[in-house]
């Protein structure tokens, strides 16, 4: 084994593992939280969806690359093929809508009660189970052409009219089915993309013409310091690393797409950009609920000592 494919292989492997160790933290901290009883947020069922998401992207892809990059070769059958290419792009779907999701709904939180969006607070999160219901429904049937084009490698062998992409294989179709299926896919990412970057300029327009308005009341008051705007600033920081890393994957895959012969570094390249968010979601999750725990206990505190400090001065 080249010394190449070793540290390929590192790569993959400690991305792979950090990724699932986060995504299963993330988890295993929801599960807590229900036992105990804690008041949860609308949105927290959005990101526990968006975190099993993550999870099946890094299981699916993240581990049969790993393995192809140490050197295991043929180890996946037509079905297995199939099945893990097929819920690779269903897990894929449902982490760009449930991220877009996500954005959409922190826009309905921060709005104005007075707003067309502010309107929709007390009604927003009764639909937000039939929304994620619908996104994974919607990616299960627009993925479910995805294992007619796929194959394992043995069924290639002396054979042409296939693409190699490295541990399995993708047959070559009609330009115009692989036109049609082109658009399908681009459509709803791109309406996600759009829906992401519409939520992201909204929220720093909001909360930037709302500190505009505080400034003048007091100075030392900042619309950033609040709950809703810290969780702002998480949501616009996962929002921009998402947009930022799948862009530079489309651009990976599309010079592979229009490359003539399999290049292995472009397949790298392309599943190590598409794992980095899920890879290190989780842990931008959990600083972002961690600091809001600890927000909350630093409140408490503050308020039980003047409570007490304000009885003491009355005896």
């Amino acid at each position: 084994m080249s010394p190449i494919n070793v540290t390929v292989g590192i790569m993959f492997l400690s991305q792979t593992a950090l990724g699932i160790l986060g995504n299963c933290a993330c988890l295993g901290y929801f599960v807590l939280t229900d036992f105990s009883g804690t008041r949860v947020k609308p949105t927290d069922l959005i990101v526990k969806h968006l975190t099993w998401a993550n999870f099946m992207v890094l299981l699916f892809k993240g581990i049969p690359q790993t393995m192809t990059a140490f050197g295991m070769s043929n180890f996946l059958d037509d079905i297995l093929c199939k099945l893990i290419f097929y819920f690779h792009r269903v897990a894929r779907g449902v982490s760009l809508s449930s991220t877009s999701l996500l954005s959409v709904f922190q826009v309905i939180t921060i709005s104005p009660s007075n707003s067309k969006w502010g309107q929709l607070k007390f009604r927003a999160p009764k639909v937000i189970g039939s929304s994620l219901g619908l996104c994974w429904a919607l990616q299960l049937l627009i993925n479910a052409c995805v294992p007619m084009v796929v194959t394992d490698i043995l069924q290639t062998k002396n054979s042409t009219g296939f693409r190699d992409v490295v541990y399995c294989a993708i047959v070559d179709t009609h330009s115009l089915t692989r036109t049609l299926y082109a658009i399908l896919f681009a459509s709803t990412d791109v309406m996600c993309l759009g829906i992401m970057t519409w939520a992201s300029g909204s929220m720093v327009l909001m909360l930037t013409k709302h500190k505009k308005m505080v400034q003048h009341i007091h100075s030392s008051l900042s619309p950033w310091s609040s709950p809703e705007a810290r969780a702002t600033q998480s949501i616009l920081a996962l929002v921009s690393s998402f947009v930022f890393l799948y862009m530079i994957s489309v651009i990976l895959v599309v010079c592979y797409s229009f490359s003539g012969v399999t290049t292995r570094w472009l397949v790298n390249a392309s599943v190590a950009m598409s794992a980095c968010f899920p890879a290190f979601c989780p842990f931008l999750l959990l600083s972002q609920y961690t600091n809001t725990k600890i927000s909350n206990f630093c409140c408490t505190c503050s308020f039980e000592t003047t409570h007490s400090q304000r009885i003491l001065a009355e005896l």
